[in-house]
């Protein structure tokens, strides 16, 4: 019995191999090898795939940071300031890749776009898409100065972010820094002649007397990400001293 289920399993082996290798052959004479895969057609259209990707990974990226928070594998330290980044890089990647870009799926949402790829993140949905601050902060009620440190520390990422991203239209930048502004003139310890306040408002100032189509040139966006570099250094250094 051996050798008659050893000569059947031969024979189906041999019959299985010759037909993937007339499959193989038959793929192979109507197919080239080395044929690439186009998923795009266009720049914008890659432009598109790439800003979805950025999205995916930095969801991603947030359900793992907070499996490793609840496991006590990080410190409240390492979690907040990766938490931050998160946050306000997610801030951007939703924006370049559900509002700018109208792709073929037309997903205007994060919570569809989650849904679409099938992605079962939920700790990333609650801290992306609910509480936009990361858990040490949330959990101190009533510190209405924790929880505007942390928004400002997004913000001041968030921006800078959008500058290396080569972000410059007026209608862009200006929102951003808007808000960063607004974020830090909330924090009433910090000094009437603050030196982050004082370059935000200097550029405010400069894309407020711009029509909104306009855009900064190169050397200007290289002085706005020095100036704002510096502003978030400064600002750190205050909050040690505090």
């Amino acid at each position: 019995q051996k050798v008659v289920h050893t000569t059947i399993t031969s024979t189906s082996t041999t019959n299985t191999s010759s037909s993937s290798s007339s499959s193989l052959m038959d793929y192979s004479s109507s197919h080239d090898a080395d044929e690439e895969v186009q998923l795009y057609s266009s720049s914008r259209e890659r432009q598109a795939f790439d800003d979805q990707a950025t999205l995916y990974a930095i969801i991603l990226a947030t359900e793992h940071l907070e499996r490793a928070f609840a496991r006590d594998v990080i410190t409240d330290k390492e979690y907040t300031t990766e938490c931050n980044k998160l946050i306000s890089q997610f801030r951007l990647a939703e924006k370049a890749a559900l509002t700018n870009n109208k792709s073929s799926s037309n997903v205007q949402t994060a919570e569809a776009f989650m849904e679409l790829y099938r992605m079962d993140c939920p700790r990333a949905a609650e801290r992306l898409l609910r509480m936009g601050v990361p858990e040490p902060i949330r959990q101190t009620t009533g510190d209405s100065h924790a929880v505007t440190v942390a928004e400002t520390v997004q913000h001041f990422i968030t921006t800078m972010d959008a500058v290396k991203l080569e972000q410059r239209a007026v209608d862009e930048l200006q929102p951003l820094l808007s808000d960063l502004l607004d974020s830090l003139t909330k924090l009433t310890e910090t000094p009437n002649d603050f030196e982050p306040n004082r370059k935000v408002q200097k550029w405010l100032q400069k894309l407020n007397a711009m029509r909104a189509v306009d855009e900064i040139d190169e050397e200007d966006s290289r002085q706005l990400y020095h100036d704002l570099d510096s502003a978030y250094a400064e600002f750190t250094r205050f909050l040690k001293r505090s």
